[in-house]
């Protein structure tokens, strides 16, 4: 049997290694996905071109949402056939109540195939309320 130098099992493990770098998710997530605060996401909201999608429960939704707004749950199990019927090329702009389900809710219609996704993740519906969001 033939033995292998050192050398070239590091070369073969850093090839490795650098592949596996280049292969794996960007912690940025997909380009589909803008993440934005909420000063960007009040401005973008104003275009007649962005639907915007309130992800959280019906409950939270009929305590107060943004004007407009259509509610679709991330979290009642038929999210994925909820937005199935959307126009995956249309400008979505996702809020909930903390960032965290809108970032979850982001990430699934951007594997669901839609482009353009406006993700407010640094905060939810109170702050965008207090930063002057027109409510219902």
């Amino acid at each position: 049997m033939k033995k292998i130098s050192k050398a070239r099992i590091v070369t073969i493990i850093s090839i490795l290694i650098s592949s596996l770098i280049l292969t794996s998710c960007s912690s940025e997530g997909s380009s589909a996905i803008t993440n934005v605060d909420a000063e960007t996401f009040l401005t973008e909201i104003k275009s007649e071109n962005v639907q915007i999608i309130d992800v959280r429960t019906l409950s939270e939704y009929a305590s107060g949402h943004l004007q407009g707004s259509l509610n679709i749950n991330v979290e009642s199990g038929t999210f994925d056939t909820d937005i199935a019927n959307l126009d995956k090329d249309a400008t979505y702009a996702i809020y909930c109540r903390s960032g965290r389900r809108s970032t979850v809710a982001a990430e699934k219609m951007a594997e669901a195939g839609f482009t353009k996704i406006i993700n407010f993740n640094s905060g939810g519906f109170d702050q965008l309320a207090a930063a002057g969001a027109i409510t219902e």
